[in-house]
C-alpha cells in the first residue's frame, strides 16, 4: 500500500519535477560549467580555460562599474520601496473617502508591463517638453537631461523602479496590517497609547514576517529588474546606468561571448545567495511568527 501511495504521487510530481529540471536546474548546473570553458569562435571549438573568465572579472573596468551601479540601485530600491509600500498600506488602511479607488491607484503601475512603464518616464524625462522639465520651467530652472547626463541617469531609473514595484509590495502589507487583530488597538487605545508607539511596539514585531518576505523580493528585482534599461538608458551615458544583469545580456547576446555571461551570472547569483541569507540571518530573530 505504501509503495502504491508512493508511486502515485511520484507520477502526480513528475510533470512538474521535469519542468522545473529542464529549466531551472539543469540550465544552471549548464552555466556554471561553461563558466569555466571559452566560447567557441567559428571552427575554434570551446576550451577549458578554468578560473580564467573570473580572472578576468577582475581586470574588466565595466563589471566593477556595473557593480558599482547595482550596489547603489539596491541600497536604494530595497529601502525605499518598502518604506513607501508600508506608508501606502497605512494610509489606505483605515477609513478613507474613495479608499477602494486609491487601493487601485496604488496597484495600477504594477500591473503596467515595465516597458509600458519606462515609455511613460521616458516623456517625463523628456528634455524641454517632458513633464518634469515642464515644471522645472514653470520654477525657473534650466533643462536639465535626466537620463543623458552620467550624473543623474542611474537615479532617474531607479526611481522607475521604485514607483513600479511599491504598489505590488504594498498588497502584501495590506494583507498583514488586516491580520491585526483590532482587540489590540482598542487596548492600546484605553490606555492611552499613541498612534506611533503602537506601531512601534505593536504593529511593526507582527508585520515583520512580511517585511522579510518583502525584502526579499525586493533584493532580488534589484538584480534582475532590467527592462527599463533596454528602453531608457541601454547601460549609458558611459555605463553610468549598466546595472550587472544588463551587462550579462551584453555579453550573452550581442557580443556573444556565452562563456563570460556565465561567469557573469554565477557572480550575480552567489551575491544573491549571500545578501538573501544574510537578510533572514539578520532579520529572522526580530520576526515574530505567531
Amino acid at each position: 500500500m505504501i509503495k502504491r501511495e508512493w508511486m502515485i504521487a511520484l507520477a502526480f510530481l513528475a510533470p512538474a519535477l521535469i519542468l522545473l529540471f529542464s529549466f531551472t536546474h539543469y540550465p544552471a548546473i549548464q552555466t556554471v560549467i561553461d563558466s569555466f570553458w571559452s566560447t567557441a569562435r567559428g571552427r575554434r571549438p570551446s576550451l577549458f580555460i578554468g578560473l580564467g573568465n573570473y580572472a578576468r572579472l577582475l581586470e574588466d573596468d565595466i563589471f566593477r562599474r556595473a557593480m558599482i551601479n547595482n550596489a547603489i540601485y539596491a541600497a536604494i530600491t530595497i529601502p525605499a520601496s518598502v518604506a513607501l509600500a508600508l506608508a501606502m498600506a497605512l494610509f489606505v488602511q483605515g477609513r478613507l473617502a474613495g479608499r477602494s479607488f486609491v487601493r487601485m491607484a496604488y496597484f495600477t503601475p504594477t500591473v503596467l508591463p515595465l516597458i509600458a512603464v519606462a515609455n511613460i518616464w521616458l516623456f517625463f524625462y523628456l528634455p524641454g517638453f517632458g513633464l518634469f522639465e515642464q515644471i522645472r520651467g514653470a520654477l525657473g530652472f534650466d533643462p536639465r537631461n535626466w537620463i543623458g547626463t552620467p550624473d543623474t541617469a542611474l537615479y532617474a531609473v531607479t526611481a522607475v523602479t521604485v514607483w513600479s514595484q511599491a504598489g505590488f509590495f504594498m498588497i502584501f502589507y495590506l494583507a498583514a496590517l488586516q491580520t491585526i487583530p483590532p482587540n489590540l488597538r482598542d487596548a492600546a487605545a484605553i490606555e492611552g497609547c499613541s498612534n506611533l508607539t503602537f506601531f512601534r511596539r505593536v504593529t511593526w514585531p507582527l508585520i515583520m514576517p512580511t517585511t522579510l518576505f518583502i525584502s526579499v523580493n525586493a533584493t532580488i528585482n534589484a538584480f534582475r529588474t532590467v527592462d527599463h534599461i533596454f528602453v531608457m538608458t541601454q547601460g549609458g551615458p558611459n555605463n553610468a546606468s549598466m546595472l550587472l544583469l544588463y551587462y550579462i545580456y551584453e555579453q550573452g547576446f550581442r557580443f556573444w561571448d556565452t562563456a563570460y555571461a556565465s561567469a557573469l551570472t554565477v557572480v550575480m547569483v552567489v551575491i544573491l545567495a549571500l545578501v538573501g541569507i544574510g537578510q533572514f540571518f539578520l532579520l529572522d530573530r526580530k520576526v515574530h511568527y505567531k
